[in-house]
């Protein structure tokens, strides 16, 4: 006898199959990553044509398979139809979709992944018409990835671990960031270390292997090291918080050079490329 079974869960994925058919990949809190069949969805009448698009949250009832599962109902809860009248909501959508993905392991219960990304989801939907996409991006991001343990270290020196507070009086670079390393470091403790380096003569291969530097991928000014620091907040950053010296333009860069950093850093930690960032990128970036 074949087994049934109910979940909640909403459509990250979709994609023909046969003629009439339709793969869909299904992010859940209690069934984890689900990939399943919905015959017939790409029929004009059928009941989970809509259900099935993008972005939907389902009360579902699937039939365990061997290979794939197939999905027979679908209750639709929400649809989040902001989203979808805007094209660069849609692909903002799209990258913290793929993103989940990316965390998310299959057939194991995902409540705060399912949880977090809805809250993200519904944020992004509901930004005004001229308001800024990556603050939102950059906070989902880093939230996506904490839950995974994969934040990085954004307070203390990843050589050191020593605090490092943003100074927003400073001017040009602060700290590096490294991807290899896991976070801020100390630029002049870098450095140090470096000269000490080039000074050890030691034979001693294996000693000078564990006392490698990691490499620095970039270098943060203050703002975006202020910014890096509040994304484990429940809110955004208020704007209070920097400089009023800071005009919005820069804001708006530091916001932008935040979310890329962010993005490579979890590219390099999986291993694979967020394809929808790129069209959020010719979307957005004007400068």
């Amino acid at each position: 006898m074949s087994q049934k079974y109910k979940t909640r869960g909403i459509i990250l994925k979709g994609s023909s199959l046969k003629e009439n058919d339709r793969l869909v990949t299904v992010l859940t809190a209690d069934c984890g990553v689900i990939r399943a069949v919905a015959p017939g969805a790409k029929k004009h009448k059928s009941s989970l044509r809509g259900r099935t698009q993008l972005f939907v949250v389902n009360d579902l009832l699937i039939i365990k398979g061997k290979s794939l599962d197939k999905l027979i109902q679908a209750d639709t809860i929400y649809t989040y139809p902001g989203l979808s009248k805007d094209l660069g909501k849609l692909a903002s959508a799209q990258y913290l979709a793929e993103l989940s993905l990316f965390l998310a392991v299959d057939s194991q219960p995902q409540p705060e992944l399912y949880e977090l990304l809805n809250e993200h989801l519904r944020r992004i939907e509901n930004t005004q018409k001229n308001e800024s996409i990556y603050p939102y991006l950059a906070q989902a991001v880093f939230h996506l990835i904490a839950i995974a343990g994969l934040s990085p270290q954004v307070f203390n020196c990843c050589l050191t671990q020593k605090n490092i507070a943003p100074d927003l009086a400073a001017v040009g670079t602060t700290v590096g960031f490294s991807f290899e390393g896991g976070g801020i470091i100390d630029l002049a403790a870098f450095q140090t270390a470096r000269q000490r380096n080039r000074e050890d003569r030691s034979e001693d291969l294996e000693a000078r292997y564990n006392n490698r530097l990691p490499k620095i991928d970039d270098r943060l000014g203050a703002i975006e090291l202020a910014i890096l620091q509040q994304l484990n907040l429940h809110s955004l950053p208020k704007g209070e918080f920097f400089s009023s010296e800071n005009t919005n333009l820069a804001l708006e860069v530091a916001w932008i050079r935040v979310e890329k950093i962010l993005r490579e850093y979890i590219q390099f930690y999986t291993g694979r490329t967020i394809r929808s960032a790129n069209l959020v990128d010719n979307l957005y970036v004007e400068f």
